[in-house]
């Protein structure tokens, strides 16, 4: 009698522990699924590409362009939204304090590294998980194709001879085109009138309209109107020609002064929180975007400049960016920190 209710109780025993054996294999499986899952399934619903300026600029232009491309490859639309205001800062605040889960993407200006020294905006590159750099675009000076000056000679002989009276007008206070714009001045003993706007779309339209007499956007940002004969620029600030505008030389082709200001760049980064497995998914979409077909036309028909890095690449970038502008921005006086 003994001996059956002590086996009796061995095999209810030696039942219950497979049960509890299997309930947490069980478990541990789910889980795993659960997380792999999670990450496969991604994106499951439209994700937001924020643009920290006004539709019509080169950084509006080429989020578009991108975005349409990594929709291919995400399976899921990617929503462009402009949030303009502070020379981008609202923008840029926007994505950086976004959800972490990859649903908000930022499209990011070389402003980033700049705001910060100016006073204009409380966070840094830091508060952002770097995912791509996607272009490159030098500094151009553009006028009215109506305007008295043929050449950047002529121009700049022209400021000199008139300090403050030709208004530049520039993406917005603190902006890349701003700071051009200033070292335009500091190497060549000008002074312009700073009209700033709410990126370089409206700031073009400004020159369009008569309201300023020059602009030291892209030239991307302007070739539609150089080729429709309404603008003309006179010079491009880089080391080589555009291949937007071949026609247009270089300002030391020119003037003989080399200006150490080459021009912006931009890419992509999500809120720094986000999870590397799904940085490391939106990363590999977007750069496979920059090799669609369609959008390497774009980019090419409208002169916008393609250097494309992975997320490693890119933070070194913003690192190298945000030391140039910390020592650059005091040494122009314009630091309000």
């Amino acid at each position: 009698m003994l001996l059956k209710r002590g086996m009796r109780i061995g095999i209810w025993a030696a039942s219950l522990l497979a049960v509890v054996i299997l309930l947490f294999i069980g478990s541990r499986i789910t889980d795993d699924r659960s997380h792999k899952g999670d990450n496969a399934d991604f994106p499951e619903k439209p994700i937001t590409l924020i643009v920290p300026y006004a539709a019509g600029g080169g950084t509006d232009a080429t989020a578009r362009a991108l975005a349409k491309a990594a929709e291919k490859v995400l399976g899921q639309p990617v929503i462009v939204v402009n949030r303009t205001g502070g020379g981008g800062s609202v923008g840029l605040m926007e994505g950086a304090g976004a959800k972490g889960d990859g649903y908000t993407v930022t499209f990011l200006p070389a402003e980033l590294t700049i705001l910060p020294h100016l006073g204009l905006l409380p966070i840094t590159y830091e508060k952002f998980k770097p995912i791509a750099q996607t272009n490159f675009d030098p500094s151009a000076i553009t006028v009215r194709q109506g305007a008295p000056w043929q050449t950047v000679n002529e121009f700049l002989g022209f400021a000199k001879a008139h300090p403050g009276e030709v208004k530049m007008g520039n993406a917005g206070t603190g902006s890349i085109w701003h700071l051009a714009a200033i070292t335009l001045e500091r190497e060549t003993g000008v002074k312009f009138a700073h009209i700033p706007f709410e990126g370089a779309g409206p700031a073009v339209s400004a020159l369009m309209d008569g309201f300023v007499d020059a602009v030291p956007v892209s030239p991307a940002e302007v070739k539609k109107y150089v080729d429709e004969g309404k603008l003309r620029t006179l010079a491009v600030n880089a080391d080589k020609r555009s291949d937007a505008l071949p026609g247009v030389p270089t300002l030391e082709e020119q003037t003989g002064i080399h200006v150490n200001f080459t021009g912006t760049w931009r890419g992509l980064a999500v809120p720094k929180d986000t999870p590397d497995a799904i940085a490391d998914i939106l990363a590999g979409a977007f750069i496979k975007g920059t090799e669609d077909k369609a959008f390497r036309e774009y980019m090419n028909v409208n002169g916008l400049g393609l250097l494309v890095k992975d997320g490693k690449a890119f933070s070194r970038q913003l690192k190298e960016s945000d030391d140039t502008f910390a020592k650059m921005i005091p040494e122009l006086g314009l630091s309000r920190k």
